[in-house]
């Protein structure tokens, strides 16, 4: 699937123009709530070409991530920026304190959680900015403290190129 940018959509620059600069602010941003999880949207795409997206995330006291899941189209980063979250890529859980990068690229299969007492907060970027759509539609199914059931999760995830890992270890029946 290509994406084009509609006339409607902002430009990144015009011949002649210096490219427009974006500045979010302390409190400014688009506040996504998906349960525990309070997620900030810095950067939709919208000023980037779509070619980045970028959000801050704080995940509460023992917040579960998501099932383990692969993107087919685009890279993930998460900086965190303070407390703990423990990443799980494949059978093995790293946990990334104040000051680490985990970078996962296309088909690798990852998920995070924040297993600790105290909130943990980090920097997430998505290049191309494809998953900030995600967010927004999972907003919707999160609405009313309702939580998504399987198959609306599982609905949602495949309309953004991203499919659960279940092929080894956790998770696989084995």
């Amino acid at each position: 699937m290509t994406e084009t940018m509609t006339d409607d959509e902002p430009q990144n620059s015009e011949p002649g123009r210096d490219p427009a600069v974006s500045v979010v602010g302390p409190g400014e941003g688009e506040t996504i709530l998906l349960g525990t999880t309070r997620m900030r949207v810095l950067e939709d795409g919208s000023h980037t070409g779509h070619r980045l997206g970028m959000a801050e995330s704080v995940l509460a006291p023992h917040t579960p991530g998501p099932p383990q899941h692969r993107h087919a189209r685009h890279d993930e980063g998460f900086y965190v920026l303070s407390g703990t979250v423990r990443f799980t890529v494949r059978d093995e859980d790293i946990d990334a304190t104040a000051g680490t990068l985990v970078m996962v690229p296309p088909g690798a299969p990852h998920t995070f959680a924040n297993t600790t007492g105290e909130p943990a907060r980090m920097l997430s970027t998505f290049t191309p900015d494809l998953y900030v759509r995600y967010f927004r539609d999972l907003r919707e199914l999160y609405a009313d403290g309702r939580t998504p059931t399987p198959g609306e999760s599982l609905a949602t995830m495949s309309r953004y190129a991203t499919e659960p890992a279940t092929d080894f270890g956790r998770g696989a029946g084995s």
